[in-house]
């Protein structure tokens, strides 16, 4: 090639390396951020005996991850506290996934919008592509889908 020649290599892989940084910046600023999506692990071990994973299994569900544990760290005023999120099941049927919550005695729940809201909404936010939160009660034989959308 002539002198004319290596400059029109340069320019086009000048070009080529423009556009792929350009895509790859436009790809990252409109995309959600998923550096802070949370992605859980295995979980527990799923006991078979577990009264509400026979429960989930009889209404059609499967059970595929047992609990989770989500540690938070929150920060007041510049004061470091911890907390955790528990999330009991990771529960599938017809292709959707669910989170599933446990009716505990010494945590009934109040099944109004703001109860349901109060309780269950920060899961349905922790992990958005599950299609809903399902809440078993083992004494009473009821599994609830719960699922939340915004008005727009």
């Amino acid at each position: 090639m002539g002198v004319y020649g290596d400059w029109i290599v340069m320019v086009l892989a000048g070009g080529l390396i423009a556009i792929w940084i350009y895509r790859g910046l436009y790809r990252w600023l409109h995309s959600p951020p998923a550096a802070r999506r949370l992605v859980l692990g295995e979980g527990a071990e799923i006991l078979a005996d577990d009264e509400n994973v026979q429960l989930l299994e009889r209404h059609g569900y499967q059970v595929i991850s047992g609990k989770h544990r989500v540690p938070l760290h929150i920060e007041v005023d510049g004061a470091p506290m911890e907390s955790r999120l528990y999330i009991d099941y990771i529960a599938e049927q017809d292709g959707k996934t669910y989170i599933v919550k446990t009716a505990r005695d010494r945590m009934p729940i109040d099944w109004t919008g703001s109860g349901l809201r109060d309780r269950l909404l920060v899961y349905s936010l922790l992990l958005p592509e599950c299609e809903g939160v399902l809440y078993t009660d083992a004494k009473e034989g009821t599994v609830r889908v719960v699922t939340f959308a915004w008005n727009e």
